[in-house]
């Protein structure tokens, strides 16, 4: 691929929603050879367009859990720590899917008699090291890409428990403070555990803003707290605010 192209690429699917007039700015040329390019980036699926402005493609699949890792890595260890810091001792906590939520238990370790329970392997791999810690993991189809359980089997799981605090993150949210996922699986299990919890807290890396997937998983305002790395465009931070939720960032 044509270097440019490929950062264009890059930059579109960890910032969001660009204007080619950006684009063209960032990369010292015309905002015609911006066009050219984004042109056939679209032409081969790897970007939408849509009146100058260039969008992530909203892609069947997620990524691989090692490429979500490290995409926005500084972002999602920023969000990890914030919500570390909003969380007490002896408390049982519903953790959810993602890379983020990974991130978050390898901070846990300061916190005195936990309650977790989650369908995400790799959650509990990190908390089986955690000197105080109760941990109760989903039993099932293991999607073994990503290391959850997942299906009816997760959403069963979390219909026998009540948690404190559901902590979980998705796929994509776009301009309006809708979100977004993959497939059915992870908005079953997500929704069962907002439904047995008493505060709900979404974990939310700036690369997910204004990108769409395929499955639609609720809304921002279905939300206690939102931790993002980066501040939440201003009308939804006015949203949120005006329906007594709470916002956190990096900044």
């Amino acid at each position: 691929m044509h270097q440019r192209r490929h950062q264009i690429t890059e930059r579109v699917n960890n910032e969001g929603r660009t204007s080619v007039q950006q684009l063209a700015e960032h990369f010292g040329v015309s905002v015609q050879t911006i066009r050219n390019d984004v042109r056939v980036l679209v032409q081969q699926g790897l970007l939408l367009r849509n009146h100058g402005e260039v969008l992530p493609f909203p892609h069947r699949e997620n990524i691989s859990y090692d490429q979500r890792r490290i995409r926005n890595e500084p972002g999602k260890a920023l969000i990890a720590e914030l919500c570390a810091e909003q969380l007490g001792g002896f408390q049982t906590l519903f953790m959810g899917t993602g890379s983020t939520l990974a991130e978050l238990a390898a901070r846990l370790g300061e916190h005195k008699g936990l309650q977790v329970i989650t369908n995400n392997l790799h959650v509990a791999n990190r908390l089986c090291e955690h000197p105080d810690c109760g941990l109760t993991i989903a039993g099932g189809r293991v999607r073994l890409r990503d290391r959850d359980v997942i299906g009816g089997d997760a959403l069963r799981f979390f219909k026998r428990y009540r948690a404190d605090t559901a902590i979980t993150s998705v796929g994509a949210m776009d301009a309006n403070g809708q979100l977004f996922d993959f497939n059915d699986d992870e908005v079953m299990a997500r929704e069962a555990m907002l439904e047995q919890s008493r505060l709900r807290v979404l974990l939310l890396d700036s690369s997910k803003f204004d990108c769409l997937a395929p499955c639609h998983a609720g809304h921002i305002e279905d939300y206690d707290l939102v931790i993002t790395d980066k501040p939440l465009p201003q009308r939804l931070q006015g949203l949120l605010i005006a329906k007594g939720k709470q916002t956190l960032s990096g900044t």
